[in-house]
């Protein structure tokens, strides 16, 4: 069950919309005060926020712009509520952080509707984010721009990066040092074999025991292939 939370001062139109989510199939609570709110996300973040833009103590604004500056909340979906319905103020909030925002008064159709949406789109961005190409014990995270060898993250450079995603995307294809040099480097004439040379063997450095999936053919060039199973989750990206 989803669990939302609501920051909203107004009793009635809190306990309205707790109603409406809670008879939705959702699990909702309702806070009046910003420090009310603050203390219940210590224990548990939820799934998605209604955030009001008057509120006592600070405004929603304020409450917004420190979320998304918390490692833990930055990615929390946030729709805004307001009495604001100027297209300035939508702007503001949208500006701001917010991923929606609905002008009061509102129906509580259009409410959980707006509701589903977002959430939708989160779960899609969540398993997007989850999506990873792995050979032998190598795992890229695309959306992430994350590398692993093994369980341990490890820190290359932006071209280290694009040169080994474009080798496991195309995976077991031998790629010869001048196209490496056109497609990751964009030089299009020969002779600088060296930089991809000391690209491969860094990365292979920085890899540890998932640097020997980036093998050398030789005569030829480089290739990422495991002569161990390979295993592919949710999707390998295309070029």
């Amino acid at each position: 069950m989803n669990l939302i939370y609501l920051l909203e001062d107004d009793a009635g139109i809190r306990s309205f919309v707790i109603y409406a989510l809670n008879n939705s199939g959702f699990e909702a609570e309702g806070f009046e005060a910003p420090s009310a709110f603050y203390k219940a996300l210590e224990e548990k973040i939820p799934e998605l926020l209604l955030l009001d833009i008057m509120l006592p103590e600070e405004d929603g604004i304020s409450v917004l712009k420190k979320l998304r500056r918390n490692e833990k909340t930055k990615k929390l979906p946030i729709i805004m509520l307001s009495a604001r319905g100027t297209e300035s103020d939508k702007v503001s909030g949208l500006d701001s952080g917010a991923d929606d925002y609905l002008a009061k008064p509102f129906g509580t159709m259009e409410l959980i509707s707006r509701i589903k949406a977002l959430l939708r789109r989160s779960y899609s961005e969540k398993e997007k984010a989850n999506e990873f190409i792995a050979v032998g014990d190598l795992k890229i995270y695309p959306e992430n721009h994350e590398v692993y060898s093994g369980s341990i993250k490890v820190s290359i450079t932006r071209k280290e990066y694009e040169l080994l995603l474009f080798l496991a995307k195309n995976k077991g294809k031998v790629f010869s040092r001048d196209e490496l040099l056109q497609k990751i480097w964009d030089y299009d004439f020969s002779g600088e074999s060296r930089t991809v040379d000391v690209h491969i063997r860094t990365l292979r450095q920085k890899l540890g025991r998932a640097g020997d999936v980036i093998q050398t053919v030789r005569g030829v060039g480089y290739k990422v292939e495991s002569e161990s199973a390979v295993s592919v989750h949710d999707v390998i990206l295309s070029e």
